[in-house]
């Protein structure tokens, strides 16, 4: 999927006329190209190969433990507005003779938050591929984010944050392997 950034830039002219705007004053002569540069940047997890960003980053590693990066950054695009949702992502899994290297989950995440997305989506996504790149035992995905679109309008609840999570494989079917996911990814909600 390519991104037509001329028609972005005019369309964001046009947008700026109907909201009543000059697109030709000092601070928005450059504002549709702007928009345009942005909106490539924050879709760009469209036309990201994920093969290409692992790039064979996975290891051999005869471990059965459970692994856990916590704590990643979120920025996304609510489509139901286009305005951003950000938070924390936590990712275990329990590996079957392979583990990522540990960049690759916060890229992993990165390429499915720069779509327009549902905060639900994005925690499936992230569980399958995780799941699914190294053949899991189990996979647990938590995320947490605050919703712009709650907080500047419509409801205007500025504390409000949504939690979604993904379980798969051990995580769905064993309680203990839940709550160690949820244990060690520690508290939330501060």
């Amino acid at each position: 999927m390519n991104i037509d950034v001329a028609k972005i830039e005019q369309l964001t002219r046009e947008l700026l006329r109907a909201l009543g705007e000059d697109p030709e004053r000092e601070g928005l002569v450059k504002t549709p190209e702007r928009v345009a540069k942005a909106m490539a940047f924050l879709t760009s997890g469209y036309r990201t190969d994920m093969s290409a960003l692992i790039n064979g980053a996975i290891f051999t590693q005869t471990t059965n433990s459970m692994v856990i990066v916590k704590n990643i950054e979120v920025y996304s695009l609510c489509e139901h507005h286009m305005l951003p949702f950000f938070g924390r992502c936590h990712i275990g899994y329990i590996p079957t003779g392979r583990v990522f290297g540990v960049s690759k989950l916060a890229r992993l995440v990165d390429m499915y938050a720069r779509r327009l997305q549902l905060q639900e989506r994005l925690t499936e996504q992230v569980s399958q591929a995780v799941m699914e790149s190294i053949d899991a035992r189990g996979v647990g995905v938590m995320i947490e984010a605050r919703h712009l679109c709650m907080m500047m309008r419509g409801v205007e609840k500025q504390n409000s944050e949504m939690v979604t999570s993904s379980v798969l494989g051990t995580f769905r079917d064993s309680e203990a392997t839940r709550d160690e996911f949820l244990a060690l990814i520690g508290p939330r909600g501060t």
